[in-house]
Formats: C-alpha cells, sequence, structure tokens
C-alpha cells in the first residue's frame, strides 16, 4: 500500500483539522465556558457565577420576542422556499425554451453578495421614493413605510429571503430531478398515471432525502441572519424585526456584556442542534433513497 507524501497529509489533514478546530470547537468551548463567568471590568475581574446567565436568559422579555420573530420567520420561509425551488427546477428541468436563461435568473439572487441584497431591497422599500411605492402610488394607494412599520418590516425581510435563498435550493432539487430514473415515469404513465400523479407519487418521494438537506440548512440560515437586519432595520421598531443571531451580537457588541453574549450563543447552538436532530429523525423515516 503506497504511503501518501507528509505535505500532503499536512495540505489535506493537518491544516483542515486545525482551521476546523481553531475557528469552530475552540470558539464553542470558550463560550460555553464564559458563560458560566460574569462580566468583568478594569476594576473588578470576572467570578464563576454558574448558572446565573442561563437564568437571565429564562427571563429575557425581550428574547422571547426575539424567538417568537425567529420561529415566525422559520415557519413562514423555509416552506415556501422549499415549495418554489421545487416548482422552479420543475420548470428549468422542462424541454421548453428558454431554460438556461431561466436557471440563470433563478440563480442570480443567491450570488450577490448579502449587503447589496439589502441594499438593493432598500431602494424598493423606502416610503415615497422606493420602486413599490412608486407602483403603489400610480395605482391610487398610499405609500407604506415597510421598513419603518412594526406591522410590516419582519414581514419584508421575510420577503427579501425568500427571493434570495430560493434560487440555491433549485440547484439542489435540479440535481435530484435529473436523477429521478426516466423508467420509473415511463412506468407510472404506461400504468395510466397523469402527469401531476407521477410527480406527487414517484418524483416527489425520491426528493425527500434533498429536502432533508434543504430544510435542515434552511432552518440554520433562518436564525443565522443577521446582515439584513444591521443593514435594513437593525432590528427595529421596537425589536419588530429583530431575530436571534442580532440580538447576540447586540448584546456582546453594543453592549459589551461578553459572559451574557457567550450564554446565549450556546443557547443558540443547542437549539439548531436539538432542531435539525428532530428534522433527521422525523423526515429520515419517510425518506426513499433508491
Amino acid at each position: 500500500m503506497k504511503r501518501l507524501k507528509p505535505s500532503l497529509v499536512f495540505i489535506f489533514l493537518v491544516m483542515p483539522c486545525s482551521l476546523l478546530v481553531a475557528f469552530t470547537y475552540y470558539p464553542a468551548i470558550k463560550s460555553l465556558f464564559s458563560s458560566f463567568w460574569n462580566q468583568g471590568t478594569s476594576r473588578r475581574p470576572s467570578k464563576f457565577v454558574g448558572l446565573e446567565n442561563y437564568q437571565t436568559l429564562l427571563a429575557d422579555d425581550v428574547l422571547a420576542q426575539i424567538l417568537w420573530n425567529n420561529a415566525l420567520y422559520a415557519l413562514v420561509t423555509i416552506p415556501i422556499s422549499i415549495g418554489l425551488s421545487i416548482g422552479m427546477a420543475l420548470l428549468v428541468n422542462s424541454k421548453i425554451k428558454g431554460t438556461s436563461l431561466m436557471r440563470l435568473s433563478f440563480f442570480l439572487p443567491t450570488m450577490l453578495p448579502m449587503i447589496a441584497v439589502a441594499n438593493i431591497w432598500l431602494f424598493f422599500y423606502a416610503p415615497g421614493i422606493g420602486l413599490i411605492s412608486q407602483i403603489m402610488q400610480y395605482f391610487g394607494f398610499e405609500p407604506i413605510n415597510f421598513l419603518g412599520d412594526a406591522s410590516t418590516s419582519l414581514w419584508s425581510m421575510i420577503v427579501v429571503a425568500i427571493w434570495k435563498e430560493s434560487g440555491l435550493f433549485m440547484i439542489f432539487y435540479l440535481a435530484a430531478l435529473q436523477a429521478v430514473p426516466a423508467n420509473l415515469k415511463e412506468a407510472a404513465k404506461i400504468e395510466g398515471a397523469s402527469g401531476i400523479q407521477v410527480f406527487f407519487d414517484v418524483v416527489l418521494p425520491l426528493l425527500k432525502p434533498t429536502t432533508i438537506f434543504v430544510a435542515v440548512n434552511a432552518l440554520i440560515n433562518s436564525f443565522r441572519l443577521i446582515d439584513h437586519v444591521i443593514v435594513m432595520t437593525e432590528g427595529g421598531p421596537n425589536n419588530s424585526s429583530a431575530l436571534l443571531l442580532y440580538y447576540i451580537y447586540e448584546v456582546t457588541f453594543a453592549y459589551r456584556d461578553f459572559a451574557y453574549g457567550s450564554a446565549l450563543t450556546v443557547f443558540l447552538v443547542a437549539l439548531l442542534g436539538l432542531m435539525a436532530l428532530f428534522q433527521f429523525k422525523i423526515l429520515d423515516k419517510k425518506a426513499h433513497y433508491q
């Protein structure tokens, strides 16, 4: 058996593992350790407080509102993004003309940087002078301050997230559709199944592994969004559009409370881990891999 050269071992094994430890495992362990201490100052060193930061977390009314915002954000963006991405994948996988242009158009929002996307939609949402306001005024409606109104700010960000993520998920579904055996669809059609029946009875069950992967990634994305919040609303008005990662950023770097920020970070990691485990356990049992 031929042994790998030490240089290749270093490049393909040691370096990736070192980066993983340095930028993933060490910060996670450091956050967990820091969450059991209070915030020290130049005159008062930090001391061990046990679960005090987690008790503060349980009594945090702002956190409760933000968790509701994040839950609503995830419950709306994930199913709509998955549904749209499947529809777009079916469309670009068909034999109609212009599928190459459609693929580019659908995937283009995904290639744009998050900050650029947020600034584009700021122009759309700007009250009075924005594109949406001008269209509303043209049809006789009063313009709405989408990002400045507590009842519309979160929904406005949800629209942006769906617009940006659907194109990315479309790529995964397109690859999955192209891997579906043609003989299964042909056999179903010979048995008299319509196109809709072929999709729901043959194609859709074979897309479930892809749906599990997409759903888990969409869930993680919904809890790690921060760029759009900073650029578009800064969590306002009155925390109506604040999400969990933005709240962690605000507590840690704006209020300089690193101890409570560490506790919030541990809470976020644990929450995402539990939800991802639940998704894998529930959905994986109903997935067809062959």
